[in-house]
């Protein structure tokens, strides 16, 4: 017969070879688990709509002593007798109190680990996580992240999305020895992080955080996502500054040679600020294929099919009973060159390797900075070549279809957005500056 449950039983309660359990006389299925360690927890065992049901109620220790931990116990038997599932009532309870910020945290872990799909029904990419993440640390904790999840409602979305576009999370700050964070909010970075959190607030309903998502309803602002393309002149630009660059490492070269062969004597040759042939091969392929700037500045040299001209890219989050899958980027002549023209090194496998380490090249943002200062190139982005291929692809008579093909696109309507262009004879002009600077690419590689 179990005796009560004291202080002085639970001392005397020693760790044995399998665990075990001793039963407190009342209430029934009240006791102390001891595991093989040694560690003592207060359980209770008990019957709910037919089913043997256990609740854990917490380890040996402060809050928990024989009465105390008896006294939850019979709490939990109060709610067995009312019809109340203790087990879902302590989700409920669990639930009410996770805050934003929480569930964030819980989103991004789950999407790491590719347990959050896309609409396609494939993981997000690490690239795509990152930017999430950036969002959810400069918007979405600063300004929601304290509140719990079981208290948002539609109208605080619609706030949020408002205080974002008028720029109240804007911050410039240092990060680091030589970094620069520069939020400025907007109206689009407001939609967009507020599309993340209908899929945040999705995840919350998925696990049985809140019943509904907040975010379904709200009205967001138009989101032209930043879609600028070079104009003739501007890729005329282009190409005479990428020109420039390769003159100045060619008279570089030769100055260097002749002064080897001098014996030392003089000054030795300076190259004026030009941007490396690195960077000037990376530029050239971001133009020439459309490719997005990962996908270029991570290319393998075992990715890339020269015989055929192809780039065959791996997702290795996306697993088929054939492998990794493959996405395709057929390749032009002039793409073909300059590839050829790009020097292995010897034991990397990057075609664009970092001037430090093991990695691939990461210092393209400051030099295309630098690049577009002095080609005058003013508000333009390394994404933007890919919409200068798009655009050109899309003026020359190519269908949207194959373009989206080129492209990657998986959905047609992001191919969509470049149909104007097709339909815009002004954009012949384009096409005509697009060759001529192929024409001296070919030459320059």
């Amino acid at each position: 017969m179990a005796s009560k449950l004291t202080l002085q039983t639970v001392k005397n309660a020693g760790p044995r070879e399998k665990r075990y359990i001793v039963w407190d006389a009342a209430p029934k299925g009240f006791g102390l688990r001891v595991n093989v360690d040694g560690s003592k927890t207060y359980i209770l065992k008990y019957a709910f709509d037919g089913r043997q049901m256990w609740h854990t109620i917490g380890k040996h220790g402060s809050p928990w002593t024989p009465e105390t931990a008896r006294k939850e116990a019979l709490d939990v038997l109060g709610l067995v007798r009312s019809g109340i599932d203790p087990a879902e009532a302590a989700r409920e309870r669990r639930a009410a109190g996770v805050t934003v910020a929480e569930l964030c945290d819980l989103y991004v872990a789950a999407a790491r680990s590719g347990q959050i799909l896309t609409k396609f029904d494939t993981p997000k990419k690490d690239s795509t996580l990152d930017t999430d993440e950036g969002r959810i640390r400069r918007h979405i904790k600063p300004l929601l992240g304290k509140r719990r999840v079981r208290d948002i409602q539609a109208k605080d979305i619609e706030e949020f999305l408002h205080a974002v576009a008028a720029g109240k999370t804007a911050i410039d700050e240092k990060t680091g020895k030589h970094g620069r964070a520069i939020v400025k909010g907007g109206k689009g970075a407001a939609t967009r992080t507020v599309g993340l959190l209908g899929g945040i607030f999705t995840f919350a309903v998925k696990k049985g955080l809140r019943p509904d998502n907040p975010v379904k309803g709200v009205q967001r602002f138009k989101d032209n996502k930043n879609l600028r393309f070079l104009s003739g002149p501007e890729l005329e630009q282009l190409g005479g500054s990428l020109d420039a660059d390769e003159k100045a490492w060619d008279d570089f070269a030769v100055a260097h040679k002749e002064w080897i062969a001098s014996g030392h004597e003089g000054p030795s040759p300076r190259l004026p600020g030009a941007a490396s042939p690195m960077m000037l091969a990376a530029i050239k392929l971001l133009l020439l294929t459309g490719a997005r700037r990962s996908e270029i500045l991570k290319l393998e040299w075992s990715h890339v099919d020269l015989e055929h001209g192809y780039l065959r890219l791996t997702n290795a989050k996306v697993q088929t009973l054939a492998g990794p899958i493959v996405k395709i980027i057929p390749l032009g002549g002039p793409a073909v060159d300059v590839l050829r023209a790009i020097p292995k090194l010897s034991g990397s496998p990057y075609v664009f390797p970092a001037t430090r380490g093991d990695g691939s090249y990461v210092g393209l943002p400051k030099a295309w900075a630098r690049f577009c200062a002095r080609a005058g190139l003013s508000k333009t982005r390394p994404h933007d070549l890919r919409h200068s291929f798009a655009s050109v692809g899309a003026s020359t008579g190519n269908s949207l279809p194959i373009l989206g093909a080129i492209l990657g696109h998986k959905d047609p309507k992001t191919t969509q957005q470049y149909a104007h262009v097709a339909h815009d004879p002004a954009k012949e002009a384009a096409e005509k500056v697009a060759q001529s600077i192929v024409n001296r690419m070919k030459r320059s590689s």
